[in-house]
C-alpha cells in the first residue's frame, strides 16, 4: 500500500467556520508553490508550478482548514478504481488489500486514515462517491458549476466538479457551505425517495440487502417506480434496438465524457507523449477515434436524461441507488467500470448533485448509498444528511 499523500504542507490555518480542521487536497487543484502532477509524471515535467491557490483551496483555507498536504490522484482523473500506475495505491483501511475507489483515491485514503478531516476531491463520472463508497466516508458531488473549478486540471469540463469527502455529514455540510455558490432558489426539503425498481434490479442481491435498509431508515415515502419507463424519453435506440436505457445512458456519457478529455488533452498528449498505466492509455486511444456522429447520438440521449430528471425528480424527491454496485475490489482485480457507470451517470449526464453516504456492508466490507437531487438541490441533500 501507499501513502495518500504526495506532498506535504505545513499550513498555519486561520479564524473561521472550519478551524482546526484538516484538509487533504487532490493533485489535480494548484496550491501555490507546489507543483501540480495530475496523477502524471509527464505532466509534472511539463507545467510550472503554480504561484496561486485554486479557487476552492483558497476558500477552504480562508474559512480556517489547515492543508496538511496534496494527495495521490488516478491519472487526470479518469478512473474509478484508485491505483496509480506510477505512484501505487493509497491505502483502504476500511477494506484492507482493496483499491480506495478513484479518482480521489489519496483524498479518500487521507480522510479514512484519519490523517485529514476534509478530503477535496474531484466528480466527473463518480471520483468522490465512489470512494466514498468504498471507504465508508460521506462524499458530494455538487450541482455542475457551483463550485468553481478555477486552478484545477479538467478532465471532462462538462461533467467536471469539485466537492469534498469526511468521515461524517455534519463535517461535510460545513465544508461545501464554503464552497457552494449562492443558490439561485430555494429548494423544497425532501420528502420522497425514488428507489427505481428497473435500477434496483441490477443490484447484486448482496449489495441490494446492505443498502436499502439505509434508504427505509431515512424515514421518507419511498416509490419503487421504474425511472426509464416515460415513453417521451429520448434515448437513441437505432443502433442497439435491445440495450436498455440504463445501458444506453451510460454509453452516452462514456462517448461524451471520452470526447470532452481528448478536446482536453489531446493536444497536449500529442506533443508530450506521457506514459500512462493501460487503462487510462486505452481511454485515450479510444477517444481519439471517436465521431462526430457518435458525439451527436450521446448529446440526444443526454437531453433525454436531463428531461428525465426534471420530471422524476422535482423538488422534494430525491433518486435513492447504491452508490457503486458492491465493495471495493481488490488490488490488482479489474473493476467492472461499466457496472460502476450506470450507476453513477445519471447524475453526471443531468449536471445534478449526487450524495454518498455509509449504507451497509458486504462481507464486512462498506457499500453505500446514493442519493440524486434535481440540479440546485444541494444544500436539501446535505440537510437531510445531517437532519440528526
Amino acid at each position: 500500500m501507499t501513502d495518500p499523500f504526495i506532498a506535504l504542507v505545513d499550513d498555519t490555518g486561520a479564524p473561521g467556520p472550519l478551524e482546526g480542521l484538516r484538509l487533504a487536497v487532490k493533485d489535480l487543484f494548484d496550491l501555490a508553490g507546489t507543483p501540480t502532477g495530475a496523477g502524471n509524471p509527464r505532466w509534472l515535467e511539463t507545467h510550472v508550478p503554480p504561484e496561486e491557490d485554486a479557487e476552492a483551496v483558497a476558500r477552504l483555507r480562508a474559512a480556517g482548514a489547515r492543508v496538511v498536504g496534496k494527495t495521490i490522484t488516478d491519472e487526470l482523473a479518469w478512473s474509478l478504481n484508485g491505483s496509480n500506475f506510477h505512484y501505487g495505491v493509497p491505502e483502504n483501511p476500511a477494506a484492507p488489500g482493496r483499491v480506495p475507489g478513484g479518482s480521489s483515491s489519496g483524498s479518500a485514503s487521507a480522510v479514512a486514515l484519519g490523517l485529514a478531516d476534509i478530503g477535496l476531491g474531484t466528480d466527473t463520472g463518480g471520483s468522490i462517491r465512489v470512494p466514498a463508497s468504498y471507504c465508508g466516508l460521506w462524499g458530494l458531488r455538487p450541482t455542475h458549476e457551483r463550485v468553481s473549478l478555477q486552478g484545477a486540471v479538467p478532465l471532462a469540463p462538462t461533467f467536471d466538479t469539485a466537492g469534498v469527502l469526511t468521515r461524517d455529514a455534519h463535517t461535510l455540510r460545513l465544508a461545501m457551505q464554503v464552497l457552494l455558490e449562492e443558490p439561485v432558489e430555494d429548494h423544497a426539503p425532501i420528502r420522497r425517495l425514488l428507489a427505481p425498481s428497473d435500477i434496483w434490479e441490477e443490484i447484486a442481491p448482496a449489495t441490494r440487502a446492505a443498502v436499502m435498509p439505509a434508504v427505509e431508515a431515512l424515514g421518507l415515502e419511498v416509490d419503487t417506480a421504474p425511472f426509464f419507463d416515460d415513453p417521451q424519453f429520448g434515448l437513441v435506440h437505432e443502433a442497439a434496438p435491445k440495450v436498455a436505457p440504463l445501458e444506453s445512458a451510460r454509453r452516452a456519457y462514456a462517448v461524451l465524457q471520452a470526447w470532452e478529455a481528448w478536446q482536453a488533452h489531446g493536444a497536449w498528449i500529442e506533443a508530450s507523449r506521457p506514459e500512462f498505466g493501460p487503462g487510462v492509455k486505452a481511454r485515450f486511444a479510444n477517444a481519439a477515434k471517436l465521431t462526430s456522429a457518435e458525439v451527436t447520438r450521446a448529446q440526444r440521449v443526454r437531453s433525454g436524461v436531463v428531461a428525465l430528471v426534471r420530471d422524476r425528480l422535482p423538488e422534494g424527491t430525491a433518486l435513492a441507488i447504491p452508490a457503486a454496485p458492491g465493495p471495493a475490489p481488490r488490488i490488482g482485480e479489474e473493476p467492472d467500470r461499466e457496472a460502476i457507470v450506470r450507476l453513477t451517470c445519471i447524475a453526471g449526464l443531468a449536471g445534478a448533485p449526487g450524495l454518498a453516504l455509509p449504507a451497509g456492508l458486504v462481507e464486512d466490507l462498506p457499500v453505500g448509498l446514493q442519493l440524486v437531487a434535481t440540479p440546485g438541490g444541494d444544500e436539501v441533500l446535505l440537510a437531510l444528511a445531517d437532519r440528526d
